[in-house]
């Protein structure tokens, strides 16, 4: 099977065409709100609308309207920081506010119940929406995420914002942080996360209000914005005309770890010919980790700027092959630059200096079902899941490769820096190897974790042959850490990883950061034709072979307890709830 890379997507300044109205409209309604005299404990929240009317497309081979309606969260005199965590897998999930008193943050405990997990504040917008004749037709809430696409609204506002760019979806995650910067408004659309509602074609009004238990606990206002709205009906055939409909393999590989939120970005319709949509695929199981993906066999359960619009998460064309920004496609989805590895070889005798080092640890599987591994070979069975490896600091992990001319593996060494980043000692750390596999044809760092099914009596069973990685920070799993890094370099694999002729190579894992690898292949999962019907645990093991110098060696593994039945070519698995998280 050839799997196709499509391009990660990253956050726009602003969520949709919408957004250029946005600082028309915002720049008056605040250039006549003066800075408060003194700071205020916490930000003051308005909601607005970028523009007084859209219009929305409704396909007629997959109808449903998303309502990317161009309203945003404005913060004033301070930004709107939030810290969502949870001690362990035991406990729920809470969260703070940062808020100041004489210039000195302090954290303000929200009401329980405030968040039901890392995605965003759960009903936080209502929308009604009313037709020609005043029936309302529609009555809904969505959910916001903070660290949605987001843009300034005041010339004198911070150039960019410190907090993240998306709220995290993997289950496993322990601590975010979600913020609108001073100064900034951030898109309450839920993008990815909403589901399309019916509307025919025809003009409507929505009215888009804050609901009252936010209101209350932010101090915002009771203003609705109004927006008008016009819905057209379009057709995927008539924009495509006489073109030929696209391969399979040229809309995206078929099982390639992300998850459908992360097709790929293609130009908005009405661009003129080749930018037209075509029909998504039909989306895979939420918790099969499967969907196109350009970070092969990389990449979250489900996971995506959650602001992004739904043009440019619903069209797939050829386009996506495409490298960089083209016309319609600005939303700044690119390949990302490699990472520079120092210019060659270090020098002088290999140490492990006393510095602070990275923490390797593996968050239990997830994403775990019944494979027939793709090639459909009949009489087998596989065991497919998900895992991860974090990186909770409190210092980077980076590692070259090196490569001898004409070899066909590179020499990989570990860095190691002091407080002020200066490079203080390295070591040898195993090595690198070519993979020119479709999808994935880049350098892999060799035993960075390891996989094993094991028995009840925790010996092992199966193991899988995926050992060697091509390292990305494809999940924020925890940016409360010490050092966390809340805009990672390296989420994308394009080429941060090299290329066949590559002479030296430099991956990394940001602190905060996890790299999620779906274990979907024979020869990654786990054959089960052979294995009794019984208890399991899926074993996820980093540094395997302890060539990485971490500071702790004790969080290594991690175990997902799974119940294998059924009969041979119909296998079942039941994934009981790991602690309070109830996800397979």
């Amino acid at each position: 099977m050839t799997r196709t890379r499509t391009t990660r997507l990253r956050r726009p300044l602003l969520a949709s065409t919408t957004a250029v109205a946005a600082m028309a409209v915002t720049a008056g309604l605040v250039a006549a709100t003066s800075e408060p005299a003194k700071a205020a404990t916490g930000p003051k929240l308005s909601l607005i609308a970028a523009t007084s009317s859209v219009t929305l497309t409704s396909w007629k081979e997959d109808p449903g309207v998303f309502l990317d309606l161009g309203t945003y969260l404005t913060a004033e005199g301070t930004p709107l920081e939030l810290k969502v965590t949870r001690k362990s897998y035991k406990d729920p999930v809470t969260v703070t506010q940062t808020v100041y008193e004489g210039g000195k943050t302090k954290a303000k405990t929200l009401p329980k119940g405030t968040v039901k997990d890392f995605s965003g504040l759960p009903g936080f917008a209502e929308i009604t929406v009313t037709d020609n004749a005043g029936k309302k037709v529609l009555s809904r809430t969505e959910d916001f995420c903070p660290n949605n696409a987001s843009g300034r609204v005041r010339p004198d506002a911070p150039a960019t914002s410190k907090y993240p760019e998306s709220c995290p979806t993997n289950p496993f995650t322990l601590g975010s942080v979600w913020g609108v910067e001073k100064g900034w408004a951030a898109n309450t659309y839920a993008g990815s996360y909403a589901d399309a509602v019916k509307l025919a074609a025809g003009t409507y009004t929505a009215k888009v209000g804050v609901a009252k238990k936010y209101r209350d606990l932010f101090g915002i206002a009771d203003k609705p914005a109004t927006v008008k709205v016009k819905v057209e009906e379009r057709s995927y055939e008539d924009e495509l005309g006489a073109a030929e409909p696209m391969s399979r393999s040229a809309k995206g590989g078929e099982h390639a770890g992300h998850g459908t939120a992360h097709q790929a970005p293609a130009t908005h319709a009405g661009h003129g010919p080749g930018h037209a949509p075509t029909p998504a695929e039909a989306a895979a199981p939420v918790t099969s980790g499967a969907g196109p993906s350009y970070n092969a066999g990389h990449g979250p359960l489900k996971a995506a700027p959650p602001a992004l619009p739904w043009a440019l998460k619903k069209e797939q064309t050829a386009s996506a092959m495409r490298v960089g920004d083209t016309r319609g496609q600005t939303d700044g989805s690119r390949k990302a630059p490699a990472l520079k590895p120092l210019a060659k070889r270090p020098a002088g005798k290999p140490s492990v200096p006393d510095v602070p080092k990275p923490d390797l640890r593996s968050l239990p599987a997830y994403g775990i079902v019944i494979s027939d591994g793709e090639k459909d070979i009949p009489g087998k069975d596989y065991l497919a899941f998900s895992a991860n490896v974090w990186n909770a600091g409190p210092a980077q992990l980076v590692v070259d490769g090196f490569r001898s001319p004409g070899k066909d593996k590179m020499d990989a060494y570990q860095y190691f820096y002091d407080a002020k980043g200066k490079q203080v000692g390295y070591t040898p750390t195993g090595t690198m190897e070519w993979d020119p596999r479709p999808g994935h044809v880049h350098w892999h760092f060799t035993d960075f974790a390891s996989y094993r099914l094991l028995k009840a009596d925790k010996k092992e069973a199966v193991r899988s042959g995926k050992e060697a990685f091509c390292l990305a920070n494809t999940d924020a799993i925890d940016y409360t850490v010490k050092n966390a890094n809340w805009h990672p370099f390296n989420t994308d694999l394009a080429t941060a990883c090299g290329q066949e002729n590559s002479i030296s190579v430099r991956e990394v894992l940001d602190v905060g950061s996890g790299d999620t690898y779906t274990q979907d292949l024979p020869g990654q999962s786990f054959d089960i034709t052979s294995v009794p019907n019984g208890t399991y645990y899926i074993q996820v093991l980093a540094n395997p072979e302890k060539r990485l110098k971490e500071t702790s060696l004790d969080n290594n593994s991690a175990l997902r307890k799974i119940v294998l039945g059924g009969k041979p070519g119909k296998r079942t698995v039941t994934v009981p709830a790991h602690e309070l998280v109830n996800a397979n």
